[in-house]
C-alpha cells in the first residue's frame, strides 16, 4: 500500500506541473488569439465588442498570479473555456467529438499490434535462429523505423488511389446519419482500415522485439530447463512457463502506448483527415486556439498518468516484489 501511495503522490505531483505547464505556454506564444478570430469570422468589431468577446473568451487583464489560480480552479471542474476556433462550442463539446474516433482507432490498433507483436516475439524466440527469427522483428523494426506520415502516405497511394481498395478520408461515409446500424458501423470500419493498418505497423515491431528478447533470457532460466526434466509438453512449457513470465515488462508498455494513442497519432489522423484529437491538435494550433490546446495537453496528460497509475498497481499483483521495493 505504501508503494502506491508515493506512486499516488508522484502522479498528483506530475498532474500539478502539467497543469501549471499548460498555463504558461499558451501566454509565452506570439499573436492575439482575438484578433485571430475576427479575421478568421471576416468581421468587423468596435472596441466595446472587442472587450466583450476578450471577457467572453477569459482574456482578462487581471494580474497572472490571479489568472493562474482562476485557471486551476476551472481546469479541476473540467472548464477549460471556449474553444476559438469552433466559436462559441465549449472546448470540453469539441473535444469529445474527437476523443472517440483517437480511442477507437487507436485502442484497436493497440490490441491488434500487442497480439499480434507478442505471438510473433514468442514463436520467434521458440524457434530461435529459424527463418522466422531472423527476418520477422528485423523487418518489423524496419518497416516502424520510417515515419509515420511517410507510411500514411504511402498507404495513400497504393490502397486507397491506385488499387482504390479504401477510402482514403474522414471517419465515414458523407451524407450517413451516425448511429448504431450496419451501414454506419460499415462505413466506419471500412474507413478505419488504412489508419488503422499504418499505426499497426508503425508501433507492432517493438512490441515483437522486446517479446522475443525477453523470451530468450526466460528460457534460459533454471525453472524451464526443470520443466523440461520433468517431460512437460513443449506447447506447456512455451505458453505458461516462458511467455507468461516473458509478457511481465511487457504491462509496462501499456502506459506508454496510451500516450501514443492519444498524441502519437498527430500525423497520421492528418493524412488521413481522421477527426481525432490529433487533428484537432494541428488545426487548434494553426488557428491559435490556445483553449483547445491547453484541453487537448491536459487530456493526454489525465490519460497517460491514469494508465501508468493502472499500470503499477496491476504491476505490484503481477510481481509482489515491486511492492516491497
Amino acid at each position: 500500500m505504501s508503494f502506491i501511495l508515493r506512486r499516488l503522490g508522484f502522479y498528483l505531483l506530475a498532474f500539478w506541473a502539467a497543469l501549471t505547464l499548460d498555463f504558461i505556454l499558451p501566454r509565452l506564444l506570439p499573436g492575439d488569439p482575438v484578433a485571430s478570430l475576427i479575421a478568421g469570422m471576416g468581421s468587423r468589431l468596435n472596441a466595446a465588442q472587442i472587450t466583450a468577446l476578450r471577457e467572453a473568451l477569459g482574456l482578462i487583464d487581471e494580474p497572472l498570479i490571479i489568472q493562474y489560480f482562476t485557471y486551476l480552479s476551472h481546469a479541476l471542474r473540467g472548464d477549460f473555456g471556449i474553444s476559438y476556433s469552433s466559436f462559441p462550442a465549449p472546448v470540453s463539446a469539441v473535444i469529445g467529438t474527437g476523443l472517440m474516433w483517437t480511442v477507437l482507432l487507436g485502442l484497436c490498433a493497440l490490441i491488434v499490434s500487442f497480439i499480434l507483436g507478442h505471438i510473433i516475439g514468442i514463436f520467434a524466440a521458440w524457434w530461435r535462429g529459424s527463418l522466422l527469427d531472423k527476418i520477422a522483428p528485423a523487418l518489423l523494426n524496419f518497416i516502424g523505423a520510417f515515419p509515420p506520415f511517410f507510411l500514411a502516405l504511402l498507404a495513400v497511394y497504393v490502397l486507397g488511389l491506385t488499387l482504390q481498395w479504401f477510402p482514403t478520408s474522414h471517419a465515414y461515409e458523407s451524407g450517413l446519419e451516425p448511429g448504431l446500424n450496419f451501414e454506419f458501423l460499415a462505413s466506419v470500419l471500412h474507413h478505419m482500415v488504412l489508419p488503422l493498418f499504418v499505426v499497426i505497423l508503425v508501433t507492432i515491431g517493438p512490441w515483437t522485439q522486446g517479446m522475443r528478447n525477453v523470451m530468450i533470457g526466460v528460457l534460459a532460466e533454471d525453472y524451464i530447463t526443470m520443466a523440461e526434466a520433468k517431460g512437460l509438453r513443449q506447447n506447456r512449457i512455451m505458453l505458461n512457463y516462458a511467455a507468461r513470465n516473458a509478457m511481465l515488462p511487457s504491462v509496462t508498455g501499456f502506459g506508454i502506448f496510451l500516450g501514443f494513442i492519444l498524441s502519437g497519432q498527430v500525423l497520421i489522423e492528418q493524412v488521413f483527415a481522421y477527426p481525432g484529437l490529433g487533428f484537432l491538435l494541428v488545426r487548434a494550433v494553426g488557428s491559435r486556439d490556445y483553449p483547445l490546446v491547453q484541453g487537448l495537453f491536459i487530456m493526454i496528460t489525465i490519460a497517460v498518468l491514469v494508465a501508468n497509475f493502472m499500470v503499477d498497481i496491476l504491476y505490484t499483483r503481477l510481481d509482489p516484489r515491486v511492492s516491497r521495493g
